[in-house]
């Protein structure tokens, strides 16, 4: 899966984007998880914040 990802960011103007990966713990069973998600490289730090 990860392969598919790289190469994908690798096209033109891609480096404009990139891969955010977050650890969230669930409220209801206190396990965690992880959320995934592309996008522009001014984007990260709100989607940090939430």
């Amino acid at each position: 899966m990860a392969k598919k990802v790289v190469a994908g960011l690798q096209k033109k103007g891609a480096k404009d984007f990139t891969k955010a990966v977050k650890m969230i713990k669930s409220e209801k069973t206190g396990s965690y998880y992880f959320k995934e998600e592309i996008m522009p490289k001014d984007k990260v730090k709100e989607f940090f914040a939430k």
